[in-house]
């Protein structure tokens, strides 16, 4: 479990092939500025938002695999490149974002990403599967970012979400490098899920 209060952001420094038939990788990052000094192997930590396991630990490194499934419904773990770090939650920790399992629900697509005086309005496009679970003032994680959706719009070309992103969000995680076309990991909020599961009576 986490809280989608990114830690650091790091860097993949190599994608290594693990298996001809699944197709998946071998992931190793530079954990940058999170501390892994408690960090044991078989710990969960989240990259982009999804939680993978730590499978060996050296010098400010880590690696993790990612099986050809995960890949097929995440973006981002399969090239170089700066991730979002966030190490499991701890039971007595602050609870700063929203409860995130680091389970993707889907792929968004950036519409806009642009100024709003000292903020960043960005737009997303979500899959159809997900509109039901989200709301204005709700919740939803951005590539492991916990975020307050501000607005929702249901148009004949797909649901919208607009989330302003203020001057530290983006300093801090790597949506300061979001641009219109480019896919997000999203992980709709917990309590909504089960919220839908209810309602269906199931």
């Amino acid at each position: 479990m986490f809280t989608g209060i990114v830690a650091a952001v790091g860097r993949i420094e190599r994608v290594e092939p693990i298996g001809a038939q699944d197709g998946g990788v071998r992931l190793t990052i530079d954990a940058g500025a999170l501390d892994l000094s408690d960090v044991v192997i078989g710990d969960s930590i989240a990259i982009q938002g999804a939680c993978m396991t730590v499978i060996a630990l050296d010098a400010g490194r880590f690696s993790v695999e990612v099986s050809g499934e995960s890949l097929s419904c995440t973006a981002g773990l399969d090239r170089a490149g700066e991730v979002n770090l966030e190490k499991a939650l701890r039971l007595a920790d602050r609870l700063g974002g929203h409860l995130v399992t680091g389970h993707v629900d889907g792929i968004g697509e950036v519409v806009r990403f642009e100024p709003v005086a000292e903020s960043r309005l960005l737009v997303i496009r979500v899959p159809a599967k997900l509109a039901k679970f989200l709301a204005a003032k709700g919740s939803v994680t951005v590539d492991g970012v916990s975020l307050t959706v501000n607005r929702v719009d249901d148009l004949a070309t797909g649901t919208e979400i607009a989330i302003n992103l203020i001057p530290h969000t983006i300093a801090v995680t790597t949506l300061r490098r979001l641009a219109a076309g480019m896919p997000v990991n999203l992980e709709v909020d917990l309590m909504a899920r089960y919220a839908e599961r209810l309602r269906l009576g199931g």
